[in-house]
This record gives structure tokens, sequence and C-alpha cells, in this order.
């Protein structure tokens, strides 16, 4: 999954071409401008650009085009002297001869640094440069935030640098930049149905074509903080994308918002207060109880009365509905086996009235709030033992920030409105990267050493071994295709097969290339990499 159509060097995907490169002085070793951050900003108007340091008043023709380019996307002051920010270009990480982080620097920077042969590419994906000619104790780094804002299916991490500006009215003013939006997409959900899975199969071996067993009695204890798997993922992809930008970038904190959900308010649609939440939906009564009651003893697919009725789930469990008392109803046995796991858009498409009134009382599932309850604790615990200040911030921070701002409702904005910023005195962020990184948790294989049918019995013996060719499922490749419809140079992330012809996904589609038309760029290290544009406000 990467979305980078061709095989470049640098690959432009990740460095798009401004209408000039930046005219910059990068040949001072006491300076800066490697890493395009040079001296703190100043008032407007003084001849430099906001945050970078780079022009003293004496810049060239060059520099002028680049600077006019650059305007009203964050990196550049307006003619008259206000800034409007905006959407900006997604900086390159910089790293040190010495492998150190450095500040992050403008793709036209890395361009320039590259050609000119003093910085090599040290990763594709985030995109890295490395220094030849500079260590990390000849440079001077500011330092930059780490902001992230955690959720159930995505996590947004946004790497920000606050400066000290002076407005038009001579107050100083904090003015935050968004340098770098990565979003993290989980697969919880992915483990979750691997885990019940599996549970099935193991349940049908122990008790399918055999007398009774009963079951294994609940009595294995659990460690302190012992989370599920699919819960513990959430927080270790996280942290693990939290170590390696502090291997990226020079971060001094972190800000990570810290929301607690009120599911029992959520159930009931509206705010609770004092004994209302010793009183819930089944309160004095049973489920099966209160679903007769509301239902009035009749089928609620056809409207049979006096005939057994069975506990249906409006959305089934396995597609991924809850137990919770909206996701039940009331239903005949022969309605029960007809629908079984149909969705019930489907099983109830000729009666529209019908299934907008069960949908009417539906509601919507609690798993993501629960999740995120059960693991802020945890995420704030594991990321305060990585050597940097965690700051918490509430949710409503976030939003007003977003609000105040203009800014949409993503995962990745919503980490770069994570912190304090005082509007009424003038506090600003006045630019986001125009371009998102998302990453997508995609594993590293599985540990089934065969492949089973839908009834969970063998189908296919799995390779004992995971390269092939010099190849592991997962590796970012560039392949030359000589002939036929997919003639061309594509990059993309690879599957391996055991014969040599392994299957490469690109953003054209996805098709079988024979091993040795292949280049490895960067070996797969369990997700899959692709950009998207970020909202406009």
């Amino acid at each position: 999954m990467t979305t980078f159509p061709a095989g470049e060097q640098t690959h432009h995907a990740v460095l798009p071409q401004q209408l000039a490169l930046e005219f910059v002085r990068a040949d001072t070793p006491g300076s800066r401008d490697e890493t395009a951050h040079g001296h703190p900003a100043t008032a407007r108007g003084t001849g430099r650009e906001h945050g970078r340091g780079e022009t003293d008043g004496h810049s060239t023709e060059a520099r002028r085009r680049h600077a006019k380019a650059e305007n009203r996307s964050g990196d550049a002051p307006t003619q008259d002297h206000s800034y409007t920010g905006g959407v900006g270009a997604s900086r390159v990480f910089v790293l040190a001869k010495d492998g150190q982080p450095l500040m992050p620097c403008h793709p036209a920077r890395a361009r320039e640094l590259l050609g000119k042969g003093r910085a090599v590419v040290a990763r594709q994906v985030p995109f890295t440069i490395r220094l030849k000619d500079r260590t990390l104790a000849e440079s001077e780094v500011d330092g930059v935030d780490l902001r992230i804002d955690p959720g159930s299916k995505g996590t947004g991490l946004a790497l920000t640098d606050e400066k000290k500006e002076v407005d038009g009215q001579g107050a100083v003013i904090t003015v935050r930049r968004g340098l770098v939006s990565v979003e993290l997409q989980h697969r919880g959900d992915q483990i979750h149905l691997c885990m019940q899975q599996r549970a099935g199969y193991r349940h049908r071996r122990r008790s399918a074509n055999c007398r009774y067993r009963a079951p294994r009695s609940n009595n294995r204890t659990r460690p302190t903080g012992w989370l599920p798997p699919s819960l513990r993922h959430r927080v270790d992809t996280t942290v693990s994308w939290t170590a390696r930008l502090f291997r990226y970038a020079p971060v001094t904190e972190i800000h990570m918002e810290s929301v607690a959900f009120d599911t029992h308010a959520m159930s009931a649609g509206r705010p609770l207060r004092a004994t209302e939440y010793q009183q819930g939906t089944l309160a004095g009564t049973e489920a099966r109880a209160y679903l007769h009651a509301k239902w009035n003893r009749a089928c609620t697919y056809c409207d049979a009365t006096g005939v057994p009725l069975n506990i249906d789930h409006i959305r089934p469990r396995s597609r991924g509905g809850s137990n919770r008392i909206s996701n039940l109803v009331l239903a005949c046995v022969p309605c029960n086996k007809a629908k079984d796991n149909t969705p019930v858009e489907v099983f109830l498409a000729h009666q529209p009235e019908r299934l907008t009134k069960i949908l009417q009382q539906a509601k919507t599932p609690l798993h993501d709030a629960a999740a995120m309850n059960a693991t802020r604790w945890q995420l704030t615990e594991v990321l305060s033992g990585l050597g940097r200040p965690v700051h918490a911030w509430s949710g409503g921070c976030t939003k007003w920030n977003r609000s105040a701002m203009g800014l949409a409702k993503t995962h990745t904005l919503d980490a770069l409105s994570v912190g304090q910023l005082d509007h009424e005195s003038g506090d600003a962020i006045v630019r986001f990267p125009g371009q998102v990184l998302v990453a997508k948790a995609a594993g590293r294989g599985s540990y089934a050493r065969t492949t089973p049918d839908r009834f969970g019995f063998p189908r296919l013996r799995r390779s004992r071994v995971k390269r092939h060719f010099g190849y592991v499922t997962g590796d970012l490749v560039r392949a030359n295709v000589p002939t036929g419809r997919w003639a061309g140079t594509w990059t993309g992330r690879l599957s391996v097969r055991a014969n040599g012809q392994h299957s490469l996904t690109t953003p054209a589609g996805r098709f079988n290339v024979r091993h040795r038309n292949m280049v490895l760029l960067q070996r797969g290290d369990g997700y899959g990499y692709s950009l998207r544009p970020e909202s406009v406000p």
C-alpha cells in the first residue's frame, strides 16, 4: 500500500518540486543553514522569513522567486506584513554525519543538498537524508514538539515548532507551525477477528465429532497492566512510532490528548447527574423481559405472535455488532434462521418502513470509546518512560484550538491543535503540511503453518521460510517491467512467493513481477505507506 508512482532516487512524491530551488548559504560550518532553520524569527518586514533566517536583506532574485512561490503557504509573510498562514510543504528529516537528528528542512533544501553531494538518502519512507560533512556538535538545534491525538482506529502525530514573533501592534505572540504529519492506522479490529477465528477453530477441535469435553476453567491469572492483544497493539504501535520519530527529529517534548469517554452518558444520549448513573436501561429488569415489552412480544421482522422468540442481533456479531441492548431484537425461529448473519439492510430491503423503524432504535457501538478508556493511562505511562516530558491535554482544548483556527476534523489536524494556545493574545497555528504520510499497520506475517478452509481444516501447507530470492513480504522495491501491460518502472510494496513471481502493489493496481526485475529500496517494517492530501479549512 504505497503511492509512489515512479522509481526516483529522491521520490518526488515525497519531495514535491517547487518553482525554484532554495538559494541559501549552506556552506558555512557554524550556521544552521543545513537544515533551513537559521536565526530566530524577528519582527515582520525585516527581510527575513518566518523561522528560517536564511536571508538578511540582501537576497538574490532566485531567493525572491522562491519566497514568492511559498507566499501564503506558511513560509513567508505577505506584502502587507500580515500573516494568514496556510498549507505548506511537508518537511524532510535530516540526520547529522554521526546519525543524530537535526532540524527538518524544506524539500527544496534537501534536493539542493543531495544535488551538491553534501547529503545522501538515509531512508526512503519517511524520507530522510544524512549530511556527510556536519555532526551534531557542529550544529545548532532548536528542537521540535511531538503532538499526539490517540484514536481507536487511527492516531495522528504531528511535529511542530513554536516561535515568538512580534505582530503589527508590537505585541509578542506565539506562532505554531506544523512540520510533518503522520496518520497511523491501527489493525486492532483485524487482530480481534483473528483471535475470534482462532478461538472458533480451537472450540471446534475440542467438540466436533468427539464426546463432550468441558471447557477449561478460567482460573489463569493475568499480570498487572495486561491488555487484550487488540488493545495492546494500539499502545505498542503508537509508542513505536514515537520512538521512531525521536530518531529522525530532535523532539524535546510530547503533548498528548488524554480523553475519558462517559460511556453511560453516551448510552443514555444525554448528560447524567448523581443517582442517574445507578439507573441504566436494564435497571430492575432483564434483557429478555425488556425486549418482550419493547417489541410487544412479537417477531420484529414478521410480527408473528404466540411462537417461540429468539434474541437476534441487528448487526451480526460476525460483522462487528455488539451485545448492546439497542442492537438486540426479538425474532421467530424461521426469521432468525433466514437472516443468519445477513446485514439487516439486505434482509429487509423489500420492507423499507420496517427497516427504518428498526434502525431508528439502533445506536452506535461503544467499542471505540471503551478502547480509548482502557488504553489512555497505559499510553501515558509508557510514553513517560521514553525520556521526554509528557504533557496531557483535554479534548476540549484540542477542539477549541481547531475551531478557532478553522481547521478540518482529521487526526493529524487534531494532533496539530493539541496543547495550549492563547487566542486572545494572538497565538495562532500559522501552517500545516499539505501532505500526510499514512502508515497502515500490516503486520509481519503469521505463525500459522497451514492455510485453513472456512471450516478450519488445513487446506494448503505454508512455506517455512519468509525470504524468497532475497525479498520478504512488505519490502519497498522498484520494479522495471520490460514488456507487457505493466511495462515501465514501478515502486510499491511487495508480497513474495516461493516461485520467484512476486506480487507488487502500486497505486495503479497489483501485478506480478519476476524477482530479477526488482531492486530493493527499503526493508519492510510492518507498515504500508501512502500519501494523502491534508483536508483544507
